[in-house]
């Protein structure tokens, strides 16, 4: 199929389109690198009109369960939902799990939401490498709100802040280190931190856990000078507070579209954009050259046995391709 026809039946809402689109974004083969090349340019100007969400939290902080409610509570209010959520890949085997259509039963169901899990393939922040074009991909067909799940087991998160509106932070209660939690470098970049499982015997303690980190909060810089970061307690399980928590991301939205950040962040994001992807192409090419891939062995062993230091080395891998 076409560019061209790909987009159209993109813009369509042509569920199975969109999944090979998606497919197409991720394939590192050459050709298809092309196609989907042209495939996001044709698309460009139906996308940025959705709300961007970037979630992020350590392993059973309960992500998976908050996007299936937090999704489906959107759904029933009219919402068009896509989801991408990145599973780890093993940095043994390369493969993945890729479970969170099990771990989101309701959303994975849902004629309005559409789940994509995709690897994350050792990319820093946890988050896929195509996950930027993804999300345009699935605003150009037609989805409003965007949800991206990022593995959240301690890697730099950067990647996914810059390139969301809002970055939501989600901590557990009573696991004794509150205030360890408060990670100087994921708390500037967040817009709200929510504690989970605030239900039964945890209520307490989600209250005292997220008294802690409002008040840990003041010491810290926020991300915008225009945005005071929340923090508020909630309940995956039985959905209380999901409402508030929506209601912060759409408070956070117009305050800096009246302010003008988010038309400024969103074009600061597209540069970031345009020199991660520049950065890919030299990764790419140094993979693609035959004659530096067979030399790459002979440079790594003299690294490791001392005999050329990584200045050098890296000096001479540069000057093969031309840097």
């Amino acid at each position: 199929m076409s560019s061209p026809d790909l987009a159209s039946r993109v813009r369509s809402g042509d569920r199975a389109t969109l999944a090979r689109a998606i497919t197409l974004i991720e394939s590192k083969r050459v050709d298809h690198r092309k196609a989907a090349h042209q495939l996001v340019q044709e698309l460009l100007p139906q996308t940025g009109r959705a709300i961007r969400v970037g979630i992020t939290g350590a392993p059973g902080v309960g992500k998976s369960l908050t996007i299936d409610t937090l999704g489906t509570h959107l759904t029933a209010k009219g919402h068009k939902v896509a989801v991408l959520a990145v599973d780890p890949s093993s940095t043994r085997t390369g493969g993945s799990i890729l479970g969170d259509k099990t771990r989101m039963a309701r959303l994975a169901s849902d004629p309005n939401a559409f789940v994509r899990p995709s690897p994350s393939s050792g990319t820093l922040g946890g988050v896929a490498a195509k996950t930027r074009e993804t999300m345009l991909i699935c605003e150009a067909a037609g989805y409003d709100v965007v949800l991206v799940e990022t593995v959240g087991i301690g890697q730099s998160e950067t990647a996914v802040a810059d390139m969301t509106d809002f970055f939501l932070a989600l901590m557990l209660p009573g696991a004794g280190d509150e205030l360890q939690g408060i990670k100087k470098g994921l708390v500037e970049l967040s817009d709200m931190i929510a504690v989970n499982k605030a239900d039964g015997d945890n209520l307490k303690r989600a209250n005292a856990a997220a008294a802690e980190y409002r008040a840990a909060l003041h010491i810290l810089n926020p991300r915008s000078p225009n945005w005071a970061p929340p923090v508020i307690s909630y309940s995956a399980l039985t959905e209380t507070g999901i409402d508030e928590l929506w209601a912060q991301v759409l408070a956070h939205r117009e305050a800096l579209t009246q302010s003008g950040e988010l038309a400024a962040r969103r074009r600061e994001q597209q540069v970031k954009w345009m020199w991660a992807m520049l950065e890919d192409r030299m990764f790419a090419r140094l993979r693609s050259d035959a004659a530096l891939r067979a030399k790459l062995p002979q440079i790594e062993e003299a690294v490791a046995d001392g005999r050329l230091s990584a200045t050098l080395a890296v000096e001479e891998i540069a000057t093969a391709l031309g840097v």
